[in-house]
């Protein structure tokens, strides 16, 4: 029998965007109070580690900002402000519906993120954002909501993210939403991927002399239950659901990094993690610097200007028209105009009098090209030539693919792509959807 059962939940079965090692670390500590007994693992390339993490339940809602509130109440803000900046702390392991603000107990709540965040705009004393960032990651559950806010506040008050040391999986997703990422030498960045965890109590209740039985209405209700091992349609099922998810990941971040990191080369990194100089030319981040010494430099801005940096890439300054998440699944919601995720964005600016260059007209084509196969990989057939012809958008088309996914995969709201590396090999999902074509052809 599962104890922690809060827990157990949040840990299984459910994608997580974390860096494995810390999941290993949060398993190697806390799994045998959660199971009762000493676990073993199964496809993680990296040491087991021996570390404890707690957990701290919570209730909240989603639509109040009581959060925020209650400091106001009492004469303060949620976050420290130095020189006119808003400080806002994302550390620990990132957790979705926790009712607090800052750091406890190792963990860092979403809504008490996006409560700061909306205080912090609202406030006409500030400034600036500052996103300091030291996380590994966390749940899926609430992190492109929230990356949806930081992007939509940075039109409003310049965000800058200073990463001390780390900012991987959902720490990420949220660092790529910011207008710049400083990291110092030693810092790291990425990894793009999510993974999912799978307890199978099967052989220690047979050891044990202890028979499970589940009596259930449904095929797939006892999906992946601990108690039996996991087989392989349902295994093959939560891989896809993987993919889906990192689709939207590097998606989101493509919007958040415009130019610097495209889609597919967010997709390219393969969940890699980048470090220093790496993490610069890779396009992870923009400049290598003390994040100490960097925050004195954005506050440093004269009163009544924009405390941003001028220096490495820049985002635009203009609000940037992108589609809103939730509309995934509609595709005619995605805007005709190329957003800044697109990397051939510039190129494809109309001209004065409303018409398109050659040149971006071949560049939107090889974009959408691109787009086909992509989507090709993962069984969604689009005719290219067909979409050109027609004058579809690039944005439109992922729109298209990640309805479809979303529709076959019954993970609405969670969207993926496999590898865009053209020599990639086939990821377990994509092989066993080619399989399953073949076996219905037969």
């Amino acid at each position: 029998m599962m104890h922690h059962a809060q827990i157990a939940q949040r840990a299984f079965n459910t994608p997580l965007m974390v860096d494995p090692a810390k999941a290993l670390a949060f398993l190697s500590g806390l799994g045998p109070r959660i199971t009762g007994q000493d676990i073993t693992f199964q496809g993680f390339g990296v040491e087991q580690l021996d570390q404890t993490t707690a957990a701290l339940p919570a209730r909240a809602s989603l639509f109040g900002n009581d959060l925020a509130q209650r400091h106001q109440r009492n004469g303060s803000q949620p976050f420290a402000i130095i020189d006119g900046i808003a400080v806002i702390e994302i550390s620990g392991t990132l957790v979705h519906r926790g009712a607090w603000i800052g750091q406890s107990s190792g963990l860092t709540s979403y809504e008490g993120i996006a409560a700061q965040l909306q205080a912090a705009v609202a406030d006409p004393g500030v400034r600036g954002i500052a996103l300091d960032i030291d996380s590994f990651g966390g749940e899926v559950a609430g992190a492109f909501d929230l990356a949806d806010r930081i992007r939509a506040a940075r039109l409003q008050k310049p965000v800058h993210a200073f990463v001390a040391e780390h900012a991987l999986s959902a720490g990420y997703v949220l660092a790529s939403q910011a207008d710049r990422i400083i990291l110092p030498r030693t810092g790291s960045v990425g990894s793009i991927g999510v993974v999912a965890l799978h307890t199978d109590m099967s052989g220690a209740l047979d050891q044990k002399g202890i028979a499970v039985t589940l009596i259930h209405a449904g095929s797939h209700k006892v999906d992946a239950n601990p108690y039996q091992p996991l087989p392989q349609a349902v295994q093959d099922q939560m891989q896809r659901e993987l993919e889906v998810v990192r689709f939207l990941f590097a998606e989101t971040v493509a919007v958040g990094r415009g130019d610097r990191l495209t889609h597919a080369a967010a997709l390219a990194t393969e969940a890699a993690v980048f470090r220093g100089t790496d993490a610069i030319a890779a396009g992870l981040a923009d400049e290598l610097a003390d994040p100490v010494t960097a925050f004195r430099t954005f506050a440093a801005a004269p009163r009544g200007t924009s405390p941003s940096s001028r220096k490495g890439p820049q985002m635009t300054t203009e609000p940037i028209d992108t589609p809103n998440p939730t509309d995934h699944a509609n595709p005619s919601a995605a805007p005709d105009a190329p957003t800044t995720s697109s990397p051939s964005a510039e190129a494809t600016m109309p001209t004065p009098d409303g018409t398109m260059t050659a040149d971006a007209v071949r560049a939107e084509a090889a974009e959408v090209a691109q787009v086909c196969a992509q989507a090709a990989r993962l069984g969604v057939t689009i005719d290219a030539a067909d979409a050109v012809t027609r004058g579809l958008k690039p944005e439109a088309l992922r729109a298209r693919v990640l309805a479809d996914l979303a529709a076959r995969s019954d993970a609405a709201g969670i969207i993926t792509t496999a590898p865009a590396a053209a020599a990639a090999k086939d990821s377990p999902i994509i092989a066993a959807a080619k399989k399953a074509a073949t076996d219905a052809k037969r």
